[in-house]
């Protein structure tokens, strides 16, 4: 269902407020330069400083801009399962293909917990689920076990993989069957998570290079492997910078420099990011010829 580079879209702020214009063109842009999906709300949309009113408009934006050419996978994750059943019934009702279900944070659940809470979330909506697994951000890491027990209810079709453990595609091909769509996390390792099994990432560096990432992963799906290793060895390096300074400020700078205008704003507690990422930033930019 799900596959090729997806970026999980920034958000753009003007003056404190969603600037839902400058977010429509994005979108527009993300879609012309070959991104094979959408992912508004997640961690590198600033989610957790959006109000859920801001939320919900960001998925209505998303689902009306894209038009059905591409899937809207709309961010509903939510440490608070009803929360997040809440976020899925509006996304359902604005036509979102899927969700994003990140791991309750904070909460710390056990596994039977998580397990609970994904089962909550498909008795109260039919909408396709993806896991994501982000143990850095949620401090909860869902088992290979685990997974493919919750990978048995009908809603839940794949997950974004943010662990970095790239034994973790074999293990959860094992486990959840060859069907069951894995979906890298992490732009610098995804070659290779394609080659255990994947089939694309939920990306970062796609909103700043949509066009080559697009092409790395096409060139992955159709196995031709050296022309993803040469995208790789092009865009390595911004993989690298766009985390140079918390996430998604050098990628918001990023996008400054090569679509001139774009807002760099973000939301406290995040800060533009330092001289030296920033010089990071034009350096990988220069390195991918794209500025």
């Amino acid at each position: 269902m799900f596959s090729g580079s997806i970026p999980a879209l920034v958000t753009p702020f003007a003056a404190g407020r969603v600037d839902e214009e400058a977010f429509r063109v994005f979108v527009e842009w993300q879609i012309e330069q070959g991104s094979t999906g959408l992912v508004p709300c997640g961690t590198t949309g600033e989610v957790a400083t959006l109000g859920h009113e801001e939320q919900h408009r960001l998925f209505e934006i998303t689902i009306e801009q894209a038009r059905g050419r591409v899937p809207v996978i709309a961010g509903c994750g939510s440490n608070n399962t009803a929360t997040a059943i809440e976020h899925m019934r509006v996304a359902a009702g604005m036509g979102a293909d899927a969700a994003l279900i990140v791991l309750p944070y904070y909460n710390k659940p056990s596994q039977a917990g998580l397990l609970a809470h994904f089962e909550a979330l498909a008795a109260a909506s039919p909408l396709p689920m993806i896991v994501y697994n982000v143990p850095s951000r949620t401090a909860s890491d869902i088992s290979v076990e685990t997974l493919a027990e919750v990978a048995k209810l009908p809603s839940v079709v794949g997950i974004k993989d943010a662990t970095g453990n790239l034994g973790r595609v074999t293990a959860q091909r094992l486990a959840c069957g060859t069907g069951f769509c894995q979906l890298s996390g992490n732009d610098e390792t995804a070659l290779a998570f394609n080659a255990m099994g994947g089939v694309g990432c939920i990306s970062v560096s796609a909103n700043v290079a949509p066009k080559l990432c697009a092409e790395l992963h096409a060139a992955t799906l159709e196995g031709r492997w050296d022309d993803a290793l040469g995208l790789q060895d092009r865009l390595y390096p911004l993989h690298v910078a766009l985390f140079s300074d918390a996430s998604p400020g050098p990628a918001k700078y990023a996008l400054s420099r090569v679509r001139p205008g774009f807002s760099t704003e973000l939301r406290l507690p995040l800060t533009e990011p330092s001289a030296e990422s920033r010089k990071i930033v034009d350096a990988a930019l220069k390195h991918a010829g794209l500025i």
